[in-house]
Formats: C-alpha cells, structure tokens, sequence
C-alpha cells in the first residue's frame, strides 16, 4: 500500500476520528446542533494537527443530505461527492500558489450565486497567510457582509501574519500538537488494522519525530513499514528516518565524560559518514544533556523523559554527572548550536564544541558555574554550596577589589583636587561656557593620572603578546554574557600587559567611558582572570595618547622615557589644552561621534 493510500485510508472522516482536538471538536458540534454555524472560521495551529481535515469534515456535516448533523453520514451523495472533491460548491483553494487580487475577485464575484448541489457553498483557503495585502482587502468586503448561504474557513499555520481585520471577522479556533500518548495509540491501532507488527518503543519514536503532527506520524509509519517489510523495530525506525541511536548519545556522553577526545572525535566522524547532519546532531545532543539533568533533579518526572529507552542505562550515565557540569554544558552546546546555524565548516564546529566540553572535568565544570553565577548574581555566590576553595578564592579577589578600590579613590581624589585648582585658574576658552556644558572627558570629575612608563616597556613583551592571542576569547565570552558591553569593548585595542593590568586603548571617549563603569569593569575583569588564567585589572586610555606615547619612545632611542614625558592626563586637562585650539561645540561633537568622525571645515569665503 502506497504511502498517500495509508494516509487518505486513515484521514478522518467523521469529528469522531479526530485525534487531540476535542475542544474544537465539541464547539463546532454544538454549534451545528443549535443551529448557529458561523459565517467564517479561523483554523490555525502547527502542520499537521487537522485544520484542513476538520474544516472538510465540517463541510460535510452542515451539508449532509440526513442533517445538518453533528456526525456526517458519509453513505450519501453530498459526503460522498465532498469525500471525492466531485461536489463544485465545496471549493479548496491553496492561497500559496493562487495568492493574488484576482483570484479573491473571482471569488467575491461567484459567491453571489447559490449553491447548486448543497446547502452552503464552503471555501477552504488553506495556508491563507500568504496572499498578499490587496487580496486581504479584496477578501475583507466578502466577510463583512457574506450571504447566508457561504461559508469560509481559512486555514494557517502563522495567523501573526493575517491583518487584525480579518481575524476579528472570524471565529477563531486554535489546534493544538497531538500529544505522544495520542499519537502512539493511533499508530498502533493502524498498525493493528493493517496487519503491520511493530515494537512499542519504535511506535513511541516514530510518534517522537512527528513532533505533534499526526499526517507527519503516519507518513513516516508508511515509510518505516515499507522498509522493515514484515516487523519493524526501533534500529529499523532510526535507520530510515536518519535518526540517531540512544547507543551513539551514550557513547558521546561516555567520550565526554571520560575526557576521550580522540574517541569523540571518531563517533562525530561516523555519524557523518552515516549522513547525520551536525546541527541535528547537536540538537539532539542537547535533548540527551537536558534529558540527564531531569533524571537527576526530578526523577519522577515521566513525561519529561520520554526520549529514554534504556532507563537503567540513561541513570548510570545520569549518577556520573553532577548537575552543576550538565548546566555548563547545556549552556556551551547552546552557544555553539546558535553559531553552527551560520558556519561554513559545522562538522568541525561541532566538534571543537564537544572538545570543549571533553577539557571540562568536573571541578572545571563547577568552577565555571561559579565564575558564571558570579557575573550574573555576585551577591548569591556566596550560598551556591561551593568548596572552601572556591570561597577563598573569592575572598581573595574581594580584598585585592577593595584595596585597588582604596587606591583609586586616594588617587582619583588628588587628581581631582589638582585638576579642579587649575580649572578655576584657567579661564574658560571663547570666554565662557554654556549652560549644561561639560568639557570633553565626560564624566564632570576628572581621571586619575595614567603612566605609561611600565606599560611602553611592557608593549611587546611575551605576556602582552599571550594576552593579545587570548584577546579574542575574552570579547567572545563577554558577548556571551553580555552583548552591549561587547558592542562598546571592540573598540578598545589591548595596547599592553603590565604588573596584571591591561592597558585598553580607546578610538572613542564615549566606548572608553561605557567599558569603565563599574558593573561593566567587573565583567571584563572577571571573564579576562578567567581565560588568562590570573587576577588582572583594567586600564583604558585614549588611542592618541598611547600612540603619542610610543612615538615619544621612538623618538628617543638611547634614553628612558620620563615620567613627565610619558604620564598623561585625562579629563579636564585634556578638555583645557582641545579648548584652547577648538571650539567647545566642536567638543561636544568629537564627544558624541568620535575623534575619526568629527571634520572642522572652515566655510569663511
């Protein structure tokens, strides 16, 4: 029996064979029996779930030559012409290849004559999202004010799509996915019927694969049936569909567990010559992750580990996890699995993913954790439950925070006091400010002194050159934990590494301002600590000023750079000394826009 002969064979026929949509079933019926069938339906819901069948059966019932009846009859000429598409007033129409004005005017202009054969003239326009914008205004007029004896049923899977207009004109009904339970006993009954022997647990994939959709369900039925001929077993089901074998997760989760690289990478190269694509591999791979996680923190949770075949085995594999690695590792392949969606090479995505988690033992994996709920909740790191290890770690970089807290409040207090004497000395250049005006620097208290005397004689040392290889890891983890601090932070270059400071060098005052504040710090210095492997803290400057400093260095080749020379000052006497060259407008400009963005052109004639 061909696959199409399975389906129209098992297709409903009547409200009593549907499967999962009881709700709708039972509105629809009473309204046929109260006699209040409305003029237009909205059927929307995922492929699959019965909207265009329910919307025939519908057609059926009201036009039954024994009714309207809640149940068509299907033995006289009305159900049966319906059955065969014979009957002219029950007309189907596929908006995704007849989606234009013309055709919806052909309609409006035919829907004014009686049906010929039936009580109601009924269209079925399935996948009605698609037509365009003038076919839903030509559409429009007929549901406002249709004939008594029309009726439309509009069928979508993307009802976000329709205008507000035409969904408020219809009645609206919305089709759920068929549940596993549902989906298995309907296969196993048309197994049954069809003489077809099949093992449960394959009828429980199949239902699994079909993702809710019983016209999905049966078709892969068909398909599994014709392949295992006379028996059809799960190995058989996972051969045709291209699926993947709890076998193969297990041993993954085994490579992964024991830190195998090399026998991991051998299991990802015979799925690929097997066929199996890396994105669903990675996708199910997820699935098995999270499916460990549920064993361990909800054991009775039934339904929510269904995908478990061997349950005795899946536990064994669960105890040798602990939740806090599963977490991390979820957390990882579903940062892989959003960029395996754009990457030209995806095996080796996939696999430099689970390398990654092969190199996670399990104090790796908690100390991740940490670092992680750190970034995100630093005031309930301390009631996590991890080791007196982890706790004295934290305490230490606590106190190395406040001392360096302390210094820069002793230091940024003096510069202040400097800076705001010579302020008042100074008069302001064009011989005033505005109101509201700040001089360029931004932050209406002046910076700390920077010198760069370490860092100049650190610039091409090997620990700066370490940390630039490493720079880009750093951005990516910060653009993990948080986007916009990324978007501002690729701005700054990593100029040099000196006594556990990183020198940033900035094109922008305003990316320099955003990176230095104080949430925004602790990120960056947290996620650098963490892929260099030691306490460091950020130091930013601007790109000019470093580069001036360099060339200072140039300059004088046989001689160490002073201190004067090389010390620069931010804030208000970066602001003076532009001041005294440019106006306080073109300030406030080069503020908003950046330095390479801002031209002065002189326009006097």
């Amino acid at each position: 029996m061909s696959h199409i002969a399975l389906y129209r064979a098992w297709r409903p026929q009547t409200f009593q064979d549907m499967v999962g949509q009881q709700h709708i079933i039972q509105t629809l019926q009473n309204a046929i029996r109260e006699d209040r069938v409305s003029h237009a339906y909205l059927f929307n819901g995922p492929r699959g779930t019965g909207k265009t069948t329910t919307a025939k059966v519908l057609a059926k019932a009201i036009n039954c030559e024994r009714g309207p009846a809640v149940e068509p009859c299907n033995e006289c000429e009305a159900c049966l012409g319906i059955n065969a598409g014979h009957i002219m007033d029950v007309i189907e129409i596929d908006a995704a290849s007849n989606r234009g004005i013309d055709e919806i005017r052909d309609i409006r202009e035919k829907v004014r004559y009686a049906p010929s054969d039936v009580r109601f003239k009924v269209y079925i326009i399935d996948e009605v999202h698609m037509l365009t914008t003038e076919a839903f205004n030509a559409l429009l007029k007929t549901l406002e004010e249709p004939p008594g004896h029309v009726i439309f049923i509009l069928a979508t899977t993307e009802p976000h799509k329709l205008p507000a207009t035409i969904i408020s004109r219809c009645q609206r009904f919305d089709f759920r996915q068929i549940s596993l339970e549902e989906q298995s006993l309907r296969l196993t009954q048309i197994c049954r019927d069809e003489g077809i022997s099949a093992d449960a647990d394959a009828v429980a994939y199949i239902a699994r694969l079909s993702e809710g959709g019983m016209r999905d369900a049966i078709s892969l039925l068909e398909q599994v049936a014709a392949f295992s001929d006379s028996h059809i077993t799960l190995e058989a089901a996972v051969d045709v569909t291209g699926g993947i074998t709890s076998e193969h997760f297990y041993k993954l989760a085994e490579a992964v567990r024991d830190g195998n690289a090399s026998g991991m990478l051998t299991l990802v190269e015979e799925l690929m010559l097997a066929g199996k694509s890396a994105d669903k591999c990675m996708e199910n791979l997820i699935y098995y992750f999270r499916d460990l996680l549920v064993l361990k923190l909800a054991p009775g949770g039934g339904v929510a580990t269904d995908r478990v075949v061997d349950a005795e085995k899946f536990g064994q594999m669960a105890s040798s996890y602990s939740s806090e690695r599963l977490f991390v590792m979820i957390d990882v392949l579903n940062r892989y699995q959003t960029e395996l969606r754009h990457a030209s090479q995806p095996q080796t995505l996939f696999e430099v993913a689970l390398m990654k988690l092969c190199t996670m033992n399990n104090v790796a994996g908690s100390k991740e954790e940490s670092s992680s709920s750190a970034l995100q909740a630093p005031s309930s790191a301390g009631g996590s439950g991890a080791s007196n290890a982890e706790v004295g770690k934290l305490r230490q970089q606590v106190d190395a925070l406040e001392r360096k807290l302390e210094s820069l409040m002793r230091s940024g207090v003096a510069a202040g006091g400097t800076e705001s004497q010579a302020g008042a000395s100074r008069p302001a250049a064009g011989g005033g400010s505005r109101p509201g005006m700040r001089p360029f620097g931004g932050s209406g208290a002046a910076r700390a002194k920077v010198k760069l005397d370490a860092y100049l004689a650190a610039a091409n040392s090997d620990e700066t050159t370490q940390a630039r290889l490493k720079w880009g890891d750093v951005l990516h983890r910060v653009k993990a934990a948080k986007v916009t601090l990324h978007a501002w932070l690729k701005d700054g270059e990593l100029a040099s590494v000196a006594d556990g400071k990183l020198l940033l060098a900035f094109k922008n005052e305003i990316h320099r301002e955003t990176t230095e504040k104080q949430n925004h710090r602790e990120l960056i210095e947290s996620v650098a600590q963490e892929v260099l492997g030691s306490s460091v803290s950020l130091v930013t400057v601007m790109q000019k000023d470093w580069q001036a400093g360099l060339d200072q260095v140039g300059d004088q080749p046989s001689t160490a750079a002073s201190a004067d020379n090389l010390e620069l000052l931010e804030g208000f006497h970066a602001a003076d000394k532009a001041a005294e060259k440019r106006p306080e407008w073109v300030e406030e400009a080069v503020k908003l826009f950046g330095e390479d963005l801002v031209v002065v052109k002189n326009n006097e004639s």
